[in-house]
């Protein structure tokens, strides 16, 4: 319930957001590739949609701040090998607020660094013989917390490309069973590539 309420409240201050003349606004869409460190299964195989909003406005004429509201899918898969031959996805939903900072290196360029918030809305791990049963599901937390790095282009008037890459600091969930007493091993996190095309409303 708390976590609702607080995604309604960013929703409402967006809106309020949107109608400042001095921001700009617009429509996010694009594709994350995505894995989880922690697992047995390594590479950016499980592929998901990102849509959402976004606003930014300049602070210099170098720099502008922006943040936005989007839905986005996350987890991993695993790619077929021998040393692996089970079927195992992990799909992950959240709401990501991100929040950051970027810096125009020319008319076009622009070098992003942020902080992503992320509200899981659902979760699931599948094989072959369908999704977990409780008794051997492994429960997520409902809060990631990922900083980023990235790089947007602008190469029309109302639309730029946006490539970026994020790591979880705070764990998506704890390591089944037993491990050593050590934060990066006893945990799993997520990494995600991101490419996304952002369409101004404003231009």
């Amino acid at each position: 319930m708390i976590k609702k309420t607080f995604i309604l409240i960013l929703f409402i201050l967006f809106v309020n957001i949107l109608s400042a003349q001095r921001f700009e606004a617009g429509l996010l869409a694009g594709y994350n590739a995505t894995q989880v460190e922690g697992d047995t299964y390594k590479g950016f195989n499980k592929p998901g949609v990102i849509a959402g909003l976004y606003v930014q406005t300049d602070v210099a004429s170098a720099v502008f701040l922006a943040m936005e509201i989007k839905y986005s899918q996350k987890g991993a898969r695993n790619k077929m090998k021998p040393e692996h031959p089970e079927k195992y996805i992990m799909r992950l939903g959240y709401i990501d607020v991100p929040v950051y900072m970027a810096f125009r290196t020319n008319n076009v360029g622009s070098i992003i660094g942020g902080v992503s918030t992320g509200f899981l809305v659902h979760s699931g791990e599948f094989d072959e013989y369908g999704e977990f049963p409780n008794e051997d599901r492994n429960a997520f937390n409902t809060i990631d917390l990922q900083p980023f790095l990235g790089f947007q282009f602008d190469f029309l008037d109302n639309l730029k490309a946006d490539l970026r890459f994020a790591f979880s600091v705070l764990p998506i969930r704890g390591q089944p069973g037993e491990g050593t007493n050590y934060y990066w091993h006893n945990n799993q996190f997520s990494n995600v590539i991101s490419l996304a095309l952002y369409y101004s409303l404003d231009r």
